[in-house]
């Protein structure tokens, strides 16, 4: 039986009827067609899925619909404001921290939670937060060299 939950949504409130059973990531990406939020391993392991709930990080295979009611939800299509990428996004593009780009919205969104926690993180501190997501592409050395720019104010 379907039940009615509402999210806010990368700021706008959102009604959506799900199925008991859904995942946030199958609710984003099905109902609300925001595919920017990837599905791969589907078991919490690779970040792919990456989302902030309330402003922390999730994995959204692992997290019921139902359990986000009444929760913010930002997604990567939330970062970017009026048209203009977000510092993060740019950075990624800047430092060639983006290949394929289908780890890059859960890698963003966990730099945007560290960033918004902690404003100058260490490079091992980067690391350690990103460590929750799979790359295959790029070898992390970019990423981190995008992140640490806008931690440290660089014009990008």
């Amino acid at each position: 039986m379907k039940r009615i939950i509402t999210l806010v949504v990368n700021g706008e409130q959102r009604e959506v009827a799900v199925e008991p059973d859904l995942t946030l990531l199958e609710v984003l990406r099905e109902d609300l067609g925001l595919t920017g939020t990837k599905k791969a391993c589907n078991q919490g392991e690779c970040g792919a899925c990456t989302v902030l709930l309330d402003g922390k990080p999730v994995s959204s295979c692992l997290v019921l619909a139902v359990r986000a009611h009444g929760k913010a939800v930002v997604t990567v299509e939330g970062l970017a404001e009026n048209g203009r990428l977000h510092p993060l996004q740019e950075a990624f593009v800047t430092y060639g921290a983006v290949q394929c780009g289908f780890c890059t919205p859960g890698v963003l969104l966990v730099a945007k939670a560290l960033l918004d926690t902690n404003p100058h993180p260490t490079a091992q501190e980067i690391e350690q937060a990103i460590a929750g997501n799979i790359c295959r592409c790029t070898g992390y050395v970019k990423i981190i060299e995008a992140i640490t720019a806008v931690a440290q104010n660089q014009n990008i």
